[in-house]
Parts: C-alpha cells; sequence; structure tokens
C-alpha cells in the first residue's frame, strides 16, 4: 500500500512523541478497550494509531478521550468527514466514482451515503485531523478535513505530531499509501503531496511582481517544493502580458497541454535568461522566509484563501523555522480556526479575519520579524 515505508511506530517512540504534547496524558487503552471502542463504533484502528493509543491516551481540547468520553460526541467526529462531504454534494459535488449523478438532488444524497458507507472510516487523531481507519496497516497519512477540502498534514501519524506540536522525527521519507476515495481529493493516482502548487490566484499586476512571482516559484522549487507545470505555463503568461520577454518565456507561454511535459525545463532557463539564479536564497532558512513573506502578501491581498496560506506555512515553515515566536500568533488564530465548533461564542469567520489582520501586521514589520 505504500511506495516507500516509513519507520513503525513502536511503544518507545510513541511515549517519546507523547512526552511533546501539550496535554494531559492519561493511561494508555489496554487491548480489551481497543476492542471494546471498535465495537462499539464499528472501525477500527490502524496499527500505528493503535499503538500510540496504547502507550498513552491524550486528553483535553481537541483530543478524542475514547475511554470516557460521550457517545454521541464521538460518533459525530467520526461522522464528521462523510457528514461534510454529503454537505458539498448537496451543493454541488459529485465523486466521478460513483457514476453519473442522478438529476434528483435527493437521490444523489442517497447514493453519495451509500458509496461513503463503501469508503475507509476515517478516525480523528486531534481536532480535525484524521487518519484513515484501516486495521493493520501503518504509513498512511494524516489528513486535515473540512467537507471536501482535505490535505496531507502529516506523511504518517509520527510526522504529523512532530509537525503540530513537537517531539522526535526519526525518518524524513515521504511514504504515501493509496486510500480508496479519500486519495481523490489529494490527486488520486499521483499521491500529491501537501508540498504542493501554492493554491493561489494570479496576482500580478506589473512587470515588477510578475517578475517577483518567477523568483517565488523557483524559490519554492529551491526547498523542494512540487511547483506544477501548469503554474509555470501561467505564470509565464502572465508575465509576457505585462511585457517581460525571453526566449525561454515565450516558448513556456506557449506549452499546450500535450506539451506540459518541458515546462520545468523550459522554466529552468527562464531563471537563467531574467538572472533571478543569484536572487533565489542560499540557505534553506533564508528561502522559507522569503516564501512566507510571499504567503503572507498572497493572503493579504485576497489572492489566496487565509486558512489554506495559514496551513501552508504553519506545514512549511514552523518547524523548519525552529518555531519562531513571531509567527505564533498568527498560527494560533489558524487552529483556531481548524478547530472552531458550533457552540463557540466566537464566529468561525472572526479567526479567519484575525489571520488576515495578522499576515498584513508581521508584513508591516521587520523582516524576518523579531518576536
Amino acid at each position: 500500500m505504500t511506495s516507500e515505508q516509513l519507520e513503525p511506530m513502536t511503544r518507545d517512540r510513541a511515549l517519546a512523541l507523547l512526552a511533546a504534547l501539550p496535554a494531559t496524558i492519561g493511561p494508555g487503552l489496554s487491548d480489551a478497550e481497543v476492542e471494546a471502542t471498535e465495537e462499539r463504533f464499528g472501525f477500527r484502528f490502524a496499527a500505528d494509531h493503535r499503538t500510540f493509543l496504547q502507550a498513552g491516551m491524550p486528553l483535553g481540547r481537541g483530543w478524542p478521550d475514547w475511554r470516557n468520553g460521550d457517545a454521541g460526541e464521538l460518533r459525530g467526529r467520526l461522522n464528521w468527514p462523510r457528514d461534510g462531504v454529503l454537505f458539498d454534494v448537496k451543493h454541488g459535488f459529485w465523486y466521478p466514482g460513483w457514476g453519473d449523478k442522478p438529476e434528483d438532488r435527493q437521490e444523489a444524497l442517497r447514493l453519495a451515503e451509500a458509496r461513503l458507507r463503501e469508503a475507509p472510516q476515517l478516525v480523528p487523531v486531534f481536532s480535525h485531523r484524521f487518519l484513515p481507519g484501516i486495521a493493520g496497516q501503518s504509513g498512511h497519512p494524516v489528513l486535515s478535513v473540512y467537507q471536501t477540502d482535505i490535505i496531507y498534514y502529516g506523511n504518517d501519524l509520527a510526522d504529523y505530531l512532530h509537525h503540530e506540536f513537537g517531539g522526535p522525527v526519526d525518518n524524513l521519507s515521504r511514504a504515501r499509501a493509496s486510500v480508496p476515495f479519500w486519495s481523490y481529493f489529494l490527486g488520486g493516482e499521483e499521491q500529491r503531496e501537501i508540498a504542493a502548487t501554492t493554491p493561489h490566484d494570479p496576482y500580478a499586476v506589473t512587470a515588477e511582481e510578475a517578475v517577483d512571482h518567477l523568483l517565488m516559484l523557483a524559490i519554492e522549487q529551491r526547498i523542494g517544493r512540487r511547483v506544477g507545470a501548469d503554474t509555470l505555463i501561467q505564470a509565464a503568461l502572465v508575465a509576457l502580458v505585462l511585457d517581460i520577454d525571453t526566449p525561454a518565456l515565450r516558448d513556456l507561454a506557449g506549452l499546450t497541454r500535450s506539451e506540459e511535459s518541458q515546462a520545468h525545463e523550459l522554466f529552468a532557463q527562464v531563471v537563467e535568461e531574467l538572472g533571478l539564479a543569484a536572487r533565489v536564497p542560499a540557505t534553506d532558512a533564508e528561502a522559507r522566509w522569503a516564501l512566507v513573506r510571499w504567503w503572507l502578501q498572497l493572503i493579504a491581498n485576497g489572492s489566496m484563501n487565509a486558512i489554506k496560506g495559514g496551513n501552508l506555512i504553519s506545514y512549511e515553515a514552523w518547524d523548519q523555522l525552529d518555531r519562531p515566536a513571531a509567527l505564533r500568533p498568527f498560527l494560533a488564530w489558524t487552529s483556531e480556526y481548524d478547530d472552531w465548533k458550533a457552540d463557540w461564542d466566537t464566529p468561525r469567520n472572526v479567526f479567519k479575519q484575525r489571520i488576515i489582520d495578522d499576515a498584513r501586521a508581521l508584513l508591516a514589520g521587520p523582516w524576518p520579524p523579531v518576536a
């Protein structure tokens, strides 16, 4: 199921990860408690999830209490991913693997609900982070789920816990497991990583901004992020319209879909022709700070969804830049948005606006920001 197996979860690894969590750690689940939970709610823990919970059970806000938690709340959390998909089906979403969409909306919902019962159960790890519950298997990625807005949030359970809370990380390889249905939202067979093309709308309106956009794409490649051919072609088209002109840029902008395989080679030539190679930061930290600034600008000017931008910065910069204090409030609002529940006093959109406000405040201060 995986293309490159990560280190298996062991009790010692689990204990080390538990020690880094900002949570109360209760006794681990016994075999009998695990089996009773699985029987009660009708799912199975993945092998690494089971090992983790048997070493100790995190308790407190965001953590599912499989021992003493309210049964209704736990069922609600288990139903969250499927309920979210059904909500989007009501508003037009349809998974191609279900066949032709019925014209009658109620019939479409009935069919979608039946098909969703066949998909692997996603089991909550923390807040809206889920792990596929496939008995006996390890190495599946942790997913952040909000309706059909689903992204990778960790290569496996240990990587996710390290990314979100700190603690040890032993293996930096990128394992990807194919999970029926849910993989569709992550790029299907291509097993798209979270390090995918920055999700934003074209924003350049001047030649300088167009060149800066090309530079940022080169920096993304510098730190190992995947930049799609379609993004490179689009950036070249925008630059060409804004009177940036080089031979490779014209060729890149003119590629058809069947010629996309040439995009990355042509982009490398564009970088050379525009003299951008010398502007790409030499160190990983400098490159990530440059990207953080760009992502904040995209959030501030509305070119990138604030939540996706916050999660992107959290994944690509928080740990890698040694958890800079200046980014902590910004990322806290992103976490609050992700964790939001309907019974909170503060409307959810308030947290989204706070993300945008913090992005603007960071951009107005010194760079890199200081605590």
